[in-house]
C-alpha cells in the first residue's frame, strides 16, 4: 500500500519523538532500534526507510529537541508574560514530569560523555537557547540600555540556574517529592521576581 507524503512525515516524526522519550529515560545508549520502532508503532523496515542508522536518528532527534520551548507548556502561569513566563513555565512541575521537555536538563551529561557530533548538536542548541533568552530580555530591557554582552550574561545565568534547578528537582522527585517541589517553587519565585523587577526598573 502506498504511503502519502503526510504519512511519511508523520512516521519520521514518530520515530524522532519516540527516540527523544526513550533517550531522556535511558540515555543515548539505553534504547535499541527495535524498541524505538515499537515505541513509535512502526516496523524495523520503516525505520531504515527514514534513517541509515540509529546514530543518524539520535542526531536528528537531539537537534529536534532544541525546538522545544517552555511556551509549549500551555495552561501554566497564564498571568506571567515574556521572560517571566519562560522562567515560570520552565520551573514547573508540569515540565519536570513531561516526556519531551528541555534536552539540556535531561541529557547534558550524556551529551558530554558521547562527545563528537552529539556534543556539537548540544553546543549549538545551547547557544541558540542563550540567544533566544537574551532576545526576550532585550525586548524588556529598561530603555534599551543594556549591551548585548550584558544581556547574554544574564541569559546564561538564568538558563544555568533553571537547568540546574530542574536537574535537582527531577533527581529528588521520587524519593523526596516535597523537596523537589520546593526547589522548583523557590527558584521560580526568585527568578520570576528578578525578571519582573528588572523589566519595571
Amino acid at each position: 500500500m502506498r504511503v502519502s507524503k503526510e504519512q511519511v512525515a508523520q512516521h519520521r516524526q514518530a520515530l524522532i519523538d519516540a527516540t527523544r522519550r526513550l533517550v531522556r529515560a535511558r540515555g543515548f545508549e539505553g534504547a535499541g532500534v527495535a524498541e524505538i520502532c515499537k515505541e513509535a508503532g512502526l516496523t524495523h523496515g520503516a525505520f531504515y526507510r527514514h534513517f541509515p542508522s540509529k546514530q543518524a536518528l539520535i542526531l536528528e532527534a537531539s537537534a529536534d529537541a532544541f525546538e522545544w520551548t517552555p511556551q509549549h507548556l500551555d495552561g501554566q502561569y497564564p498571568l506571567a508574560a515574556g521572560a517571566a513566563a519562560t522562567v515560570a513555565k520552565y520551573l514547573s512541575v508540569q515540565h519536570r514530569d513531561c516526556e519531551l521537555g528541555c534536552p539540556v536538563a535531561a541529557l547534558a551529561v550524556d551529551a558530554a560523555r558521547a562527545g563528537g557530533e552529539i556534543a556539537e548538536v548540544f553546543s549549538k542548541g545551547i547557544d541558540r537557547y542563550i540567544e533566544r533568552f537574551a532576545d526576550e530580555l532585550r525586548k524588556e530591557s529598561p530603555s534599551g540600555s543594556q549591551s548585548t554582552s550584558e544581556l547574554e550574561a544574564q541569559a546564561l545565568h538564568l538558563l544555568c540556574t533553571m537547568v540546574g534547578g530542574m536537574v535537582i528537582a527531577r533527581a529528588t522527585a521520587e524519593a523526596r517529592p516535597r523537596l523537589s517541589t520546593k526547589v522548583l517553587g523557590t527558584l521560580r519565585k526568585r527568578l520570576v521576581g528578578w525578571v519582573s523587577a528588572r523589566a519595571e526598573t
